[in-house]
């Protein structure tokens, strides 16, 4: 894990040094790396922010929407954090740093998540079937 995370830094520094030069070199601007930062992080942030509007809006309209964005936002949430701490371990060298040491940690929570959505399930028929009871 820890060479495919150099080798996306690496790309990822590629890419930024490209961009600075084209915009200081083909562009003649004299842009600092901040003001590119500002520039291109806007960019993409605004980007993905109108994706997951337009997407959180289709999927609230279903009939279990706020349980699917509440599941969709806690994943996110939670491969940052396994990550973060996977990124953490290689930086202090407690623990090895794998990427199945990420996947089973995301695996819990499915698990995890899966049994919340049985147990939910059951709750739901068993509500449904006294209530049709009476």
């Amino acid at each position: 894990m820890k060479e495919i995370i150099q080798i996306l830094a690496e790309i990822v520094n590629n890419l930024h040094d490209f961009i600075l030069f084209f915009v200081s070199d083909t562009l003649n601007s004299n842009a600092t790396d901040k003001d590119l930062h500002f520039w291109i992080m806007g960019i993409i942030g605004i980007i993905i922010f109108l994706f997951v509007l337009f997407l959180s809006n289709l999927i609230a309209r279903m009939r279990f929407g706020i349980t699917i964005l509440s599941f969709l936002y806690t994943f996110t949430v939670m491969v940052v954090l396994v990550f973060a701490i996977e990124i953490q371990q290689a930086l202090t060298s407690r623990g090895n740093m794998e990427f199945q040491d990420a996947a089973v940690g995301l695996w819990g929570f499915i698990v995890f998540f899966m049994v919340f959505a049985v147990l939910s399930s059951l709750f739901l028929l068993v509500k449904n079937f006294f209530k049709q009871s009476k």
